[in-house]
């Protein structure tokens, strides 16, 4: 998947990070036994991101100690499962899914086999996904096919086809139970999406170049080395704030709930610092940008 959305660790306090970490083993837990143990593989930030956003306000996560096959001979503390953890494992695993048969339908047999693999292993589990969570498989089939369409026609719209992918990480909202939560969720997750499509372009323009393949922001600036100029840098980083300002307002609507702290660092400070570091070239390198703390470092 991709993982950009995630905190920023050295921002965060000892006991929020031990919780962030109780969340994200709980997803794994969470995939294995819904889905299978193949299913952990495709455990990511995103969606422990999107657990802790849908997690009611007045659930307290319960927590306990188990060994696993990350940590065999250590226990380690994780949230039993919850509603909003078993939406998530499904939710990803059908996204996951079109991604695999995404990545298939764009490179040759040899070069697809490792996802063409992963997909057939995870195809029972899309299937079982799909039943439960119909309406969002809806959504996202509808969406990737409409993606794909924009992307074989090589369309220069770049905000074109970041919406197609807002759209379907718009259809997760419709978990939520009340109206004005859900509204507000639709346009938070709207905006999650097109950040991470524009972001993800950026992460892999270089390589896309190199191979030939299509990339949507390689094509709004008629980019053909893989290097963007500052002046294109200067253009993305403007329009990554501005869905960032979106989904931090869209955010302080939602009422609080146990992993606001947590949700707050990842909106204000993880995510454009991700930014910063997709557009410097130092995401990949795995450093943190210096100037943190004021959630405006893209």
């Amino acid at each position: 998947m991709f993982g950009y959305i995630r905190p920023l660790k050295e921002e965060l306090k000892v006991r929020e990070y031990e919780d962030f970490k109780a969340c994200y083993c709980a997803l794994c837990h969470t995939l294995k036994a819904e889905y299978g143990p193949f299913s952990r593989n495709i455990l990511n930030y995103d969606f422990t991101f999107l657990a802790m956003l849908f997690w009611h306000e007045n659930e307290k996560p319960d927590r306990k100690c188990a060994r696993c096959i990350a940590s065999p001979l250590m226990k380690k503390t994780f949230c039993v499962t919850s509603r909003a953890l078993r939406v998530c494992a499904g939710y990803s695993v059908i996204l996951a899914w079109w991604k695999l048969r995404d990545s298939v339908a764009d490179e040759g047999f040899f070069r697809s086999l490792r996802d063409r693999i992963a997909s057939i292993l995870l195809k029972g589990a899309y299937k079982k996904a799909a039943r439960t969570y119909a309406s969002f498989e809806k959504a996202v089939r509808i969406g990737m096919d409409a993606l794909r369409l924009l992307e074989s026609s090589e369309s220069e719209s770049l905000d074109a086809c970041a919406d197609k992918f807002a759209a379907i990480t718009s259809a997760l909202a419709a978990e939520a139970d009340e109206c004005e939560k859900q509204r507000a969720l639709s346009v938070l997750l709207y905006h999650t999406g097109r950040f991470i499509y524009i972001i993800d372009a950026c992460d892999d323009l270089e390589e896309d170049c190199k191979r030939g393949r299509f990339n949507a922001v390689a094509r709004r600036f008629g980019v053909k080395t893989g290097k963007l100029s500052d002046g294109e840098k200067e253009s993305l980083k403007t329009t990554l704030l501005h869905s960032c300002s979106l989904i931090s307002a869209a955010f302080e609507l939602l009422p609080p709930n146990p992993w606001s702290s947590i949700l707050r660092n990842i909106i204000y400070l993880g995510m454009p610092d991700a930014g910063t570091r997709v557009l410097n070239g130092t995401w990949r390198s795995g450093r943190s940008n210096s100037n943190k703390g004021n959630g405006q470092t893209i």
